[in-house]
Order: C-alpha cells, then sequence, then structure tokens
C-alpha cells in the first residue's frame, strides 16, 4: 500500500543520512589527530581585491615583515595525541586555492601531492606538512610547470604519524609576492565562501584515523 507521506518520509531520511554523514567526517577532541584538525595555510594578499582583477596579477603577500626574500613565509607546529609506540594511519582532505609549484627528487602522488623531495623553484608558493615520526614531509600543491595561474584543489592523501610525534606546518612565498585570487574563485563551504579569499590558502581537515 502506498505511504501517505512519500515526499515527507524522503526528506527525513535525506536529511537522517546527511547527517549521519556529517557526523562520522567530525573528529572528536579526544582523538589523536584533534591538534591539527582545520588547520589552515593562509597566504594573504597585501592588495585590495580588485573589482576586475587582471589575469594572472601579482600581488604583495601581506606576511612580509621586512626582507621580502626571507619574511614571507610561516610555521606552525602541533602535537599530534595517541600512545607512543603506536603509529597511525591518517586520511587528511585538502582543500584551498593555490599557485602552482614544482617539487624534486620524490614521489608524486595524484595530480598535487608530493611525498619527500625538495622544492624546484626559488619565487613560487611552497605549501609543506612535516612528521617528526615517521620522519617525513610532503608538498601540496605540486604540478608539472610554474606560472601565472590560479586553482582550486579538493583531495585525500593518508599519511602515517605516530603518537606524540611533532607535525610541522610550512608555508614559504619566497619572494614577498604570490598570483593573486584573479579568477575569485571560491571554495565551497571553506570561509570566506561565498566571497573570494583575497589571496591564497589550503584548508587542512581530518578525515579519518586508524591505528
Amino acid at each position: 500500500m502506498p505511504s501517505k507521506y512519500p515526499a515527507q518520509l524522503f526528506h527525513l531520511s535525506a536529511l537522517f543520512c546527511s547527517a549521519l554523514a556529517s557526523s562520522a567526517l567530525a573528529i572528536d577532541a579526544a582523538s589523536p589527530a584533534a591538534a591539527i584538525d582545520g588547520f589552515r595555510f593562509e597566504f594573504p594578499c597585501k592588495d585590495p581585491m580588485p573589482e576586475n582583477p587582471k589575469e594572472g596579477e601579482t600581488g604583495l603577500s601581506g606576511l612580509v615583515k621586512g626582507d621580502p626574500n626571507t619574511t614571507d613565509n610561516f610555521t606552525s607546529t602541533k602535537k599530534f595525541g595517541g600512545q607512543p609506540g603506536k603509529r597511525y594511519k591518517v586520511t587528511l582532505r585538502f582543500r584551498g586555492i593555490v599557485e602552482p609549484m614544482m617539487y624534486k627528487d620524490g614521489q608524486q602522488v595524484g595530480e598535487y601531492f608530493y611525498i619527500g623531495g625538495a622544492k624546484n623553484n626559488s619565487t613560487y608558493n611552497v605549501y609543506q606538512i612535516s612528521v617528526s615520526s615517521p620522519k617525513s614531509h610532503f608538498f601540496l600543491n605540486r604540478q608539472d610547470k610554474v606560472g601565472h595561474s590560479i586553482f582550486t584543489i579538493d583531495y585525500t592523501q593518508t599519511i602515517e604519524i605516530d603518537g606524540g610525534a611533532e607535525v610541522v606546518f610550512f608555508g614559504d612565498g619566497q619572494n614577498g609576492k604570490l598570483i593573486t585570487n584573479f579568477k575569485k574563485l571560491v571554495v565551497p563551504g571553506i570561509a570566506p565562501a561565498p566571497a573570494p579569499y583575497n589571496g591564497q590558502f589550503v584548508q587542512v581537515d581530518v578525515v579519518d584515523v586508524k591505528e
């Protein structure tokens, strides 16, 4: 027999499933990865965002507090939780707006993620995560070539982190300049959406943690 309220029941079912999905992705404060969940790399542009930006426009970095070649950077160190002696597989989701950067002597995974190695250009923005144990580092905006372009990223990657390890987030603009968000790109659901961010950023969210 057909239901008297098929549309209403379907709507409630969809809401319930959505709530479950959101809950499954939420990281509890007691999670070993709580300290790194939601970390955000930010390269703000010092110049106001123009009404009609020029294609490939370059701006001044808002990070600079002196010599643009040495102060266009930031470092943030977090302590991973968990038990010493235990190793965790941590799945991270990276979302943001970035310029391209080349790396070398490491391993490319997917289009943007790069394991190990070193930077292979001296002027474009570096997005790097380092783990003290097991000792490792990763880059987030790998491309085959650099240029005055800007693009969004949204991908996941699983890395290993030992209990009690230090996780270092390092961003380096290298020269006091950055490719502006001249396309006025927006990452849905990530602040300042629906407005475009005046600069570049990568938000790091923890999706899953397993021993």
